[in-house]
């Protein structure tokens, strides 16, 4: 029987490879970390019984000498280095292998091959043992410890068999389909769209094991896709019942208590202006005559916290969704129906209850007084944009004086924040028309007129004021805590790039001065590049130079805007800091003692994130429309621009419906092309043709892969 294991043994030694040796010996070293081995004792451990095994043990213990994995402390005795570095960070998982951990605090990205990713997830938290390199190798980390999951849920098309079944995702971190035994299985069927959990990943498996927790419904249905790209970024797309009861509960009557305890705005004429499909109503707007010239205007905001109460079930659901998201087709509130399109939502003709900011103000835009209270108002009419726009253009219509007042107000208003050094990016945003099925039967631009220029201007001039009536404070005497809108200053090394690069067409862009300077540069040379044939390219250069507006209870104003004081008060029912914003002003105004920074700071920080999320989902579902609408037209021939620029390919928007799609580099064969990040472009290294971002370009619709929401073109040559 002995010699039977010992055959069993070498024939397995024999095919042992080098990286399985290697794996073994640096799991050997990691298990005893203090301890002096010898090669006796490895060879013994190993189980290492043929000369060709013995051999390649030593060639891998001399690399892993050279490479400072180990040190060789007597002839042939050897431990693991003292030196190796323990770092703890984020794991990035590629299904291509290409691996990289990003360590806590910042630091270059460090490279962890599969072998040595003890099978850690995307953005899991690790520990991972980094060792110096030799010369021309680059420096590797191994996992050693996962700390924490990030995510354990994948979405993706079941495929089942007789035997087996296995999620097949289209996760591009995640190289392996998912296993599902059996009974996992929760009744899906082959070809459903589902969400499943891993449960295991077993060391010597290659495929995870998971257990299916939702059946979404089946692969290419609306709906199902729908809801697919909520569940891939981890976004609600059911509301809890337990939230959904708690909602029916609250009363829609308001008593004549509450009324008696607000300002009564009833009799001033009041009205709301939104999008034609809203039903959220979170802001309106009255106006009234004071003396010659002064005018009150009220901006009306949703009191969503009078009837969300702090630490409720519905509050703790806001608190965790954090936003509203707006896929092409839906919307996925933050607060259940009941409250966000009924008993908040300012609907015309009927009593509810507001948050105001009042504002005794010239055609100007002078503010010569103003306050914040709780109120009570009753909405006269119901605007949609186009509506409010075509009283604007013809100057007839219901509430014409008051309209066309509060656009030449808003006017004023929007002048001189631009002369304080606000940025003007004035972006299109590609919206479809949807039949009842949820398929795409055209593409529109939603553009910006006067219309809804007129309501972000109240609605800048109200968070401003909130913001400003608690973070300014006389000197030496400290703010209490708020949540702000912060923006920071350029980048400084794209701000360079974006300067060296307008150089090129003939434009000066500073890149020192003043925040008011710099973003006046800025303004001038969007100006100038307006109507150009590079506007395209220099503005999408200019956006890139700028960082992300997030969230802080650490005020350093807001860049975009021009305000040194921001905050986000005007949207209650769909965004939870103005929730947050809400509470706190009234905690305030009543006389109350300021709050926890850091667990403000930590709501400010979750609710950026989610934003992010949200915005990725709301992509990724405009994504998936266009490539429907565009599988449609493959063959069909387009003009275009060049939109992005990567090491991958060109990417391309359609002049005629704003699609975009990818030429992919493997389909450029007439040269081989290198990308030159720092100039947008791709350049032939034989014939030296160059590909620039902002390039008018012609292709021709090849493939749409709806699975994967990916659009292939192929270039046209002149």
């Amino acid at each position: 029987m002995a010699k039977k294991k010992e055959k069993k043994e070498k024939k397995a030694g024999k095919r042992m490879n080098k990286n399985q040796l290697a794996h073994l010996l640096r799991e050997l070293f990691h298990a005893k970390p203090t301890e002096t081995l010898g090669m006796k004792y490895i060879v013994s451990e190993l189980r290492l019984t043929t000369h060709p095994q013995k051999m390649l043990c030593v060639d891998i213990l001399h690399e892993m000498l050279a490479d400072d994995y180990i040190s060789e402390v007597d002839k042939g005795r050897f431990r693991l280095n003292d030196h190796g570095i323990e770092l703890i960070g984020t794991f990035l998982r590629k299904s291509n292998g290409k691996n990289s951990f990003i360590p806590e605090g910042g630091g270059d990205p460090i490279f962890v091959a599969e072998r040595n990713s003890a099978h850690a997830m995307n953005n899991d938290k690790v520990r991972i043992v980094f060792y110096a390199k030799r010369k021309h190798r680059e420096a590797e980390g191994e996992v050693v410890e996962v700390l924490e999951r990030a995510n354990d849920t994948f979405v993706g098309t079941l495929e089942v068999t007789k035997q087996y079944a296995f999620l097949v995702t289209e996760n591009r971190t995640l190289a392996n389909d998912i296993f599902i035994p059996k009974d996992k299985l929760k009744g899906g069927k082959n070809g459903d769209k589902a969400v499943v959990k891993v449960m295991e990943w077993p060391d010597k498996a290659k495929n995870p094991i998971g257990q299916v927790v939702d059946i979404l419904g089946r692969a290419g249905d609306n709906t199902t896709e729908m809801h697919a790209i909520l569940a891939d970024f981890g976004l609600p797309y059911v509301y809890p019942k337990n939230v959904e009861t708690a909602a029916e509960k609250i009363p829609a009557e308001i008593s004549a208590d509450e009324i008696a305890r607000r300002e009564d705005f009833r009799g001033v004429i009041t009205f709301t202006i939104d999008p034609k499909d809203a039903k959220d109503f979170d802001d309106a707007l009255s106006i009234r005559p004071i003396k010659n010239g002064l005018w009150e205007v009220g901006v009306h905001i949703a009191d969503v916290t009078h009837y969300v109460k702090e630490g409720s079930v519905i509050d703790k659901e806001a608190e965790k969704r954090a936003t509203s998201i707006y896929l092409v087709d839906r919307t996925i509130p933050m607060l259940p129906e009941r409250l966000c399109n009924f008993i908040c939502s300012l609907r015309p003709n009927e009593e509810k209850l507001a948050f105001s900011a009042i504002f005794d103000i010239t055609e100007k835009g002078e503010v010569k007084k103003w306050r914040v209270a709780h109120t009570v108002i009753n909405s006269d009419r119901r605007f949609t944009y186009e509506e409010a726009q075509e009283i604007i253009e013809t100057k007839r219509g219901d509430f014409r004086d008051e309209v066309l007042t509060l656009d030449t107000i808003a006017k004023a208003l929007r002048q001189k924040r631009f002369a304080n050094g606000a940025l003007d990016f004035d972006r299109y945003e590609v919206r479809f028309e949807i039949d009842e099925t949820g398929k795409p039967t055209g593409v529109y631009l939603k553009e910006s007129k006067d219309a809804n220029k007129l309501v972000e201007e109240f609605m800048l001039l109200a968070n401003r004021i909130v913001a400003e009536s608690v973070g300014k404070v006389p000197k030496g005497k400290k703010a209490k805590v708020l949540p702000y809108r912060i923006h920071d200053l350029p980048d400084p090394e794209k701000l360079e790039n974006l300067s060296q690069f307008a150089s090129r067409f003939g434009y000066k862009v500073r890149t020192s001065g003043s925040k008011t300077d710099i973003s006046k540069s800025i303004n001038r040379l969007l100006n100038d590049v307006h109507g150009k044939k590079e506007e395209n390219l220099i503005e999408t250069v200019s956006i890139r130079a700028m960082q992300k507006a997030r969230y802080s209870t650490h005020n350093i104003g807001h860049y975009g805007l021009g305000f040194e004081y921001y905050t986000h008060f005007t949207s209650p029912i769909r965004r939870f800091p103005d929730m947050m914003v809400h509470r706190l002003l009234t905690r305030y105004m009543e006389g109350g003692r300021t709050v926890s920074e850091s667990k403000y700071e930590d709501l400010c920080k979750h609710s950026s994130d989610m934003e992010q999320v949200a915005a990725n989902a709301e992509r990724a579902s405009i994504k998936y429309k266009q490539v429907e609408f565009m599988s449609e037209r493959l063959g069909q021939v387009y003009d275009g621009v060049v939109s992005g620029v990567t090491e991958w390919g060109l990417y391309v928007e359609l002049n005629e419906n704003k699609c975009e799609g990818l030429v992919p580099i493997r389909d450029l064969d007439d040269d081989y092309y290198e990308f030159d990040e720092k100039n947008y472009c791709l350049r032939g290294r034989r014939k030296h043709r160059v590909y620039s971002l902002g390039d008018a370009i012609r292709i021709r619709v090849a493939r749409a892969n709806l699975e994967k929401k990916q659009l292939d073109f192929e270039l046209i040559e002149d």
